[in-house]
């Protein structure tokens, strides 16, 4: 498996523009943990992570330093942590060296990555624009389908053809809300893993699952919560 039979593709983004007090706003509202920073271009530019937000406090360039700090640290430094405690846009308090994946990046080489970086999801990028976003949960959940077969070649193509058959729908129909929503799809089998707000909601995705040529069956993991109740919730889409 790679990087694009697992990634999640509805992925919230805001520009280089986008002030400081929106994207906390934003942070709380989604109840996300980072938000990647893409130009008009599409091109990814950073991140802006709850870490920069919260890390303007420990940072403020007039509080008393230890001398030993203030000769440890270059003048570099110091103009980051000032740009970082006063900028008002995105492009200020941003991280630009982001670690990132291809989409035919192995989900191995995926894994290992966050772990060595201690990160909790990666950007997917095609020609340097945002495609998708790989998290843990992602690699948990191909962990959990166990895909295993002797030829990890064999039908990959058919898996990924209704992969993107399913999206294209679940976008066209506009069945629930995707960044409560993520699907695998091994061996024309379609996982569905998240929350739904009914049972109605439910059908409709396992409907729209079945009615993709190739499919071989459904495997519902869904979990059904009230409409107000999946507002406030984790979104699962970026954890």
């Amino acid at each position: 498996m790679k990087a694009l039979d697992i990634m999640t593709t509805d992925v919230i983004t805001i520009s280089p523009d986008t002030p400081v007090g929106e994207i906390a706003e934003l942070l709380l509202e989604k109840r996300i943990s980072g938000l990647p920073v893409v130009d008009k271009n599409g091109k990814l530019a950073g991140v802006v992570s709850e870490g920069d937000l919260i890390h303007r406090q420990e940072i403020e360039p007039n509080r008393n330093r230890s001398w030993w700090l203030e000769l440890l640290s270059s003048r570099e430094d110091r103009a980051r942590d000032y740009s970082k405690f006063h900028g008002r846009t995105a492009s200020d308090v941003m991280t630009t060296d982001v670690v990132s994946v291809e989409e035919e990046t192995p989900i191995s080489e995926i894994a290992s990555l966050l772990e060595s970086k201690r990160i909790k999801r990666v950007p997917v990028c095609r020609d340097g624009k945002l495609v998708g976003i790989v998290s843990r949960a992602n690699l948990i959940q191909a962990v959990s389908v166990a895909w295993k077969q002797s030829d990890p070649k064999k039908g990959a193509t058919d898996d990924r053809r209704i992969r993107e058959g399913l999206d294209r729908e679940l976008r066209k129909s506009n069945l629930t809300d995707a960044r409560h929503l993520n699907f695998l799809v091994d061996k024309g089998i379609v996982h569905l893993w998240g929350m739904v707000g009914s049972e109605d909601e439910r059908r409709a995705l396992r409907t729209a699952a079945s009615n993709i040529e190739g499919v071989q069956d459904v495997r519902d993991d869904l979990e059904v919560q009230a409409h107000e109740r999946l507002v406030q919730g984790q979104d699962h889409r970026f954890p």
